[in-house]
């Protein structure tokens, strides 16, 4: 089975996009920012970014709702069995939420959602309602770092449709090869 976590810094449209993926797979959706504990939350609330040590349990909490998508039957034509927004910033918590596996079976592809700062920051200055602030855009930035293994990566220019277009696009070559 084949999970997708669709990737990237705050902004980049992980939520949007994944919600319009996993309709269209026909799979369950997670938001991870859903799933954080509420002293995660008020942290970030107040201009805070996590440690590490504030994001592990998160990330052990997501890994095995990740794993039970990939171990349950899969009713996707396309085998892919969830979709989850996560952030995802560094290979560590990559390698947690993956399980430091990858198999030709059992897999976890990771959707990143590459954006100038540019583009990110005006989509930042819209967005209304949620927890994350705009000043941490520049640390989010700071500690990313790109993924290159079983990773699809999609340039967040155009509308949700075309975005939603290339991810399916590159993920069914992925899953299909």
């Amino acid at each position: 089975m084949v999970v997708l976590v669709v990737m990237g810094v705050c902004g980049c449209g992980k939520s949007t996009i994944g919600k319009a993926l996993a309709i269209e797979y026909g799979v369950e959706f997670c938001d991870a920012d859903d799933v954080h504990p509420a002293s995660n939350v008020e942290k970030m609330r107040r201009g805070e970014s996590l440690t590490d040590l504030d994001r592990l349990p998160w990330l052990q909490l997501l890994h095995t709702r990740l794993a039970s998508w990939e171990s349950g039957r899969c009713d996707s034509v396309r085998g892919v069995s969830g979709v989850m927004a996560c952030s995802a910033l560094k290979q560590q918590y990559r390698d947690i939420l993956s399980g430091h596996k990858q198999s030709d079976t059992n897999q976890t592809i990771f959707v990143y959602l590459r954006g100038t700062r540019e583009v990110i920051l005006e989509r930042l200055s819209t967005r209304r309602g949620h927890f994350m602030p705009l000043s941490l855009l520049d640390s989010q930035l700071s500690d990313l770092e790109e993924p290159w293994h079983s990773c699809v990566t999609v340039d967040i220019t155009g509308d949700i449709d075309s975005v939603v277009a290339r991810v399916k696009e590159q993920v069914d070559l992925h899953v299909l090869h």
